[in-house]
């Protein structure tokens, strides 16, 4: 797909997916790679509870980025129990069907989610920026976190594992110099 597709797509998908309904709790996610499927999801009072308490323990920039790994894996299994999602797995080679999510789905969902978290002010060190991209023959996008009152921008990359995993958080830098995960091999971009 060309660079500007890509971009409109992304932008449009966003659109779409951004958690402004009359449930403040209820969002569209997507799926099914490029976001060919969308549904509406939505969290519970309980499940929202547990989110803002491991938010809370945040003290600085870098442990509320820890904790954001682990909330949009919380966010991921409550969507999963709503869709078809929970059949997604790490990197695209292992996906097979209905709920699949390539990294275009991942990057829309993980910043619809973030950006729900952000509305609900439950943020305190970060703010939510569009996706971002890395590549040009093989892109590959992720959510993104801007830190605030500093220079420093983080991907939140939900795609290299296995569906529930905490999301990957690195430096764009490196995110963009092509890093990652531990664990992660060839075949995964």
């Amino acid at each position: 797909m060309r660079r500007a597709g890509c971009w409109l797509l992304l932008a449009g998908l966003l659109l779409t997916a951004a958690p402004l309904r009359a449930d403040p709790l209820a969002l569209n996610i997507c799926y099914n790679y490029g976001c060919q499927a969308q549904q509406e999801i939505s969290f519970d009072d309980g499940l929202f509870n547990t989110l803002t308490d491991v938010l809370a323990t945040a003290t600085d920039a870098k442990s509320e980025r820890h904790a954001i790994s682990a909330v949009v894996a919380h966010m991921y299994v409550a969507a999963g129990k709503q869709t078809p999602i929970w059949r997604d797995r790490g990197g695209d080679s292992n996906d097979d069907g209905d709920g699949s999510m390539d990294c275009i789905d991942h990057a829309t969902n993980t910043t619809t989610f973030l950006k729900l978290l952000e509305l609900r002010g439950l943020l305190r060190y970060h703010d939510v920026g569009e996706p971002v991209r890395r590549g040009i023959f093989f892109e590959h996008w992720a959510a993104q976190l801007r830190e605030r009152g500093a220079s420093g921008v983080h991907t939140v990359d939900s795609w290299f594992y296995e569906f529930g995993m905490p999301a990957v958080v690195m430096s764009l830098k490196d995110w963009q110099g092509g890093l990652r995960p531990p664990g992660i091999t060839a075949g995964f971009r």
